[in-house]
């Protein structure tokens, strides 16, 4: 049992240094993780966390049915969130606001700092909303890339599509 405990904390550790491109701060603040359950395995380096799974770290937020966090030499290198839907919140900036996005399957590769969203992808960039069949979020340039589906979902929504919501900007969003 206190083997178990002790490799639970290496997560954390290894979470925690190798997570440094949200806010400035966010690295030194410390990991809530909350699940029904929790497997590790050290063998393989995957640690599942399934029953209404939260993970916080500063501005950083995952939230799923299940996470499984994948851990490699160099720490924490993915991790897979998978809900109806699964939520990933950051905030890129200070001064900026946060960025959401939603699916059905989450990869988020921590030292590359990308998301990739499928199933009923959606990401709102401030007051700008991406939908589509998958969605490539790039965190550090602040890049989505959308990709639509084979089949329609409703009147509106033809097959290969995207649907995207972007919101003009104004002379006072300039001077702020």
């Amino acid at each position: 049992m206190r083997n178990k405990f002790l490799n639970l904390f290496a997560i954390i550790i290894c979470f925690t240094t190798t997570y440094a491109y949200a806010l400035p701060d966010d690295q030194s603040k410390p990991i809530y993780i909350a699940a029904d359950t929790a497997q590790i395995n050290d063998k393989t380096g995957i640690t599942t966390y399934t029953g209404n799974v939260i993970i916080t770290q500063g501005s950083l937020l995952i939230e799923g049915a299940r996470v499984d966090m994948h851990r490699g030499e160099d720490g924490i290198e993915k991790l897979i969130a998978t809900g109806s839907p699964a939520h990933f919140r950051q905030r890129p900036q200070i001064d900026e606001p946060y960025s959401d996005a939603w699916g059905l399957h989450m990869v988020y590769q921590v030292t590359k700092q990308k998301l990739t969203i499928t199933e009923n992808a959606k990401v709102v960039q401030d007051k700008d909303t991406f939908t589509g069949k998958k969605i490539i979020y790039d965190l550090n340039r602040s890049i989505v890339n959308a990709f639509g589906s084979n089949n329609s979902s409703g009147k509106d929504d033809k097959p290969g599509r995207i649907n995207m919501v972007i919101q003009p900007t104004t002379k006072k969003d300039k001077a702020n």
